[in-house]
């Protein structure tokens, strides 16, 4: 419709700068929740959605991430199974996302694509400001040698813990995850603790124990020394969910003082992600509560930290 004679032409609407979270499966993730209110508290204008992208064919993925950053798109999450094709698909990649071999943020810089991963310090920031956990001169016990426990290695390091030990299932995998940090600058040069392997079996009691394997999204019990918990002052959880997940359930009744789900990484690894995109970090308090509320109120199980 033509405006009256005289009258003011309307403003163009401003188009959105356009986010995505994708992964397979992808409907279960609170990403859009999470940088919608983000966009709100900020006053930034942006669109972001979920986009369920198929395993199959091999290049898939790929063709998904080009064709979202030719058609203008700004930036990516990326969730399982595809943070590794994520990495791999990137041309230049944070120090973080090196050493994890893995990125669960891809951003358009220029015309390169960068990958970084965020896991790390969305967990470090939630045990430290959330849970009131300083992470300096504690000994930590990592459960699980996969691509979780690649992403958040160096920054427990970087926290200052005293000693960090990764203790997994399949031995010979831990022992890989070790050897590639112990052979990182950061750690041959830069004064940090060596990683220590053991067979889960084999694990000891620590002041934080943090569970990254695949049992707390199967919701399956670890098979654990008994005594792992003895004098534990927090066992955490990397997924969330609407109840105490198995995990936390087995660490109280082995005697941890307290246990965490990983609803608050969640959060912090998505405010970082929003910083690289908007250069601006956003206030995680109420997103986190909003959070807690909303997945209290639901039946739902766990979920991985994305």
């Amino acid at each position: 419709m033509r405006s009256p004679a005289g009258a003011a032409a309307e403003a163009p609407v401003a188009a959105l700068d356009r986010y995505l979270v994708i992964g397979n499966p992808i409907a279960h993730s609170r990403s859009p929740e999470i940088h919608a209110a983000f966009a709100r508290q900020t006053g930034a204008a942006i669109s972001y959605e979920r986009l369920l992208v198929p395993v199959a064919p091999a290049g898939e993925f790929a063709r998904v991430v080009d064709d979202f950053f030719g058609g203008g798109g700004r930036g990516l999450n990326i969730t399982l199974p595809f943070k590794e094709q994520a990495f791999g698909h990137a041309q230049r990649h944070s120090e973080r996302a090196l050493l994890a071999g893995a990125a669960n943020t891809l951003v358009l810089a220029g015309d390169t694509v960068v990958g970084d991963n965020t896991d790390g310090p969305g967990l470090v920031t939630d045990l430290r400001d959330r849970l009131g956990f300083d992470l300096a001169g504690k000994s930590v016990l990592l459960l699980g040698a996969g691509g979780a426990a690649r992403g958040i290695v160096m920054s427990l390091l970087q926290a200052g813990v005293a000693s960090l030990t990764v203790a997994n299932r399949t031995p010979a995998r831990a022992a890989a995850l070790a050897a590639q940090f112990n052979a990182s600058a950061a750690v041959r040069e830069g004064g940090l603790p060596p990683v220590r392997a053991v067979e889960l079996a084999a694990a000891r009691p620590a002041d934080l124990v943090l569970n990254a394997t695949s049992s707390g999204v199967l919701a399956g019990e670890l098979a654990l020394p008994s005594d792992l918990f003895a004098g534990c002052s927090l066992a955490y959880d990397c997924v969330y969910s609407a109840r105490p997940t198995v995990f936390m359930v087995q660490a109280e009744a082995g005697g941890a003082a307290r246990t965490a789900d990983g609803l608050g990484m969640l959060v912090e690894q998505a405010a970082e992600s929003f910083l690289i995109w908007r250069g601006v970090r956003p206030a995680t308090g109420p997103v986190y509560r909003m959070l807690r509320e909303s997945i209290g109120a639901q039946a739902g199980g766990a979920g991985d930290a994305r």
